[in-house]
């Protein structure tokens, strides 16, 4: 992990690169990342998409292939030994929901169902969030991912951010439309003198103007622009996460996406793409029921514990500890009330668990 650098236009290039493959397996550490390229004309050949627009039927190991069955009670565990059981190979990383489902926007396809009345999850307090990041550090974690929820909605998320920052490094994720002048400069002095590296995720869901705020609110696109441009102006190099729609090419994606950055006068980003989950109000943005998908029936021999980042981390919320931030809202997705209570294996019965697997997506920053 690297601290955010000042950007340099002077090569021409789009930042540092592509972070992360969103229908593809994670590279390898120590692999260089995939390179935005500037135009779709230039998109590298090597990007070549696990999954194609079919059925979810391939794993991370190569000549290894799988039918994703539908659950016997989708939603719940199914018996044991008719599903992977992922374990928790070492708690690297948190995810604390400091902003509860709290947000100044309400995205048609958010998978946990955020907005300004939304308080199913509370906002956390200061006091609250250094007892889970010294319950964590206790436990190995190296890092932590500050969400919500939008977290600049926390009154006391500047206070978070410095005491947390102090012991380790943070990511705050956030959709980008509140950053006002005097917080880019507290970012900016803030990235300069701590100890550890802060890095910001901002998200984006399409790459033109009009798409993005079909799913955010109109004037969101905007809003996200400028407070983009304002980091910049500052030094600092956010990490742009785009949405990746289901058959959506990688390569074509991430040349748009590049394109539609510079087009607004950005040099400096990174690039992040996700695929989309069908959780939360995504759901009802679909408009029509989905057969249930899940992993039952992987070859014993095809299961890959490194592959999933459940494996590695869990979130904490107001109302205790899950296994990733994708399944606060699901029952089966809690964990317990401690950290050491979650250092279990858990079943991947979920459909965003057939998502994170058959893509081999990470919601971390590599």
């Amino acid at each position: 992990m690297t601290r955010q650098n000042r950007s340099s236009a002077s090569d021409g290039g789009f930042g540092a690169g592509l972070t992360n493959a969103a229908e593809s397996p994670e590279r390898p550490s120590g692999e260089s990342p995939l390179r935005a390229p500037p135009d779709a004309a230039e998109a590298s050949p090597e990007a070549e998409p696990v999954l194609s627009t079919g059925p979810l039927a391939r794993t991370g190991r190569p000549g290894a292939s799988v039918s994703l069955h539908e659950p016997r009670q989708p939603g719940r565990c199914a018996p044991s030994g008719d599903v992977p059981a992922q374990p928790l190979l070492e708690l690297d990383a948190l995810w604390i929901q400091v902003a509860g489902t709290v947000c100044n926007l309400t995205c048609t396809h958010c998978f946990v169902t955020c907005g300004p009345q939304e308080e199913r999850h509370a906002m956390m307090s200061s006091a609250e969030v250094a007892r889970r990041v010294a319950e964590a550090l206790g436990m190995g974690v190296r890092e932590f991912y500050l969400t919500g929820g939008e977290p600049f909605l926390n009154p006391e998320l500047e206070a978070i951010v410095e005491d947390t920052l102090a012991l380790a490094p943070v990511t705050v994720l956030t959709n980008g439309t509140l950053f006002t002048e005097r917080r880019v400069r507290w970012l900016a002095a803030l990235t300069r003198s701590a100890r550890h590296s802060l890095e910001l995720r901002v998200s984006l869901d399409a790459t033109e103007p009009n798409a993005h705020d079909a799913f955010r609110g109109i004037g969101a696109w905007a809003r996200t622009m400028a407070g983009l441009r304002a980091l910049e102006a500052e030094g600092l190099a956010p990490i742009v996460t785009f949405t990746r729609a289901p058959g959506v090419d990688e390569a074509t994606l991430a040349a748009a996406a590049a394109a539609a950055l510079r087009a607004e006068g950005l040099s400096g980003a990174r690039l992040k793409l996700l695929p989309l989950f069908a959780l939360g109000r995504e759901l009802t943005r679909l408009g029509e029921p989905l057969a249930p998908r899940s992993l039952a029936g992987l070859p014993a021999g095809a299961f890959d514990p490194e592959r999933l980042q459940c494996g590695r981390s869990r979130a904490v919320t107001s109302r205790g500890v899950y296994v990733c931030p994708l399944l606060v809202d699901e029952a089966a997705g809690r964990m317990g009330d401690s950290l050491a209570e979650a250092a279990r294996p858990f079943p991947l019965v979920h459909d965003a668990c057939v998502t994170c697997w058959a893509t081999g997506m990470s919601c971390a920053n590599d």
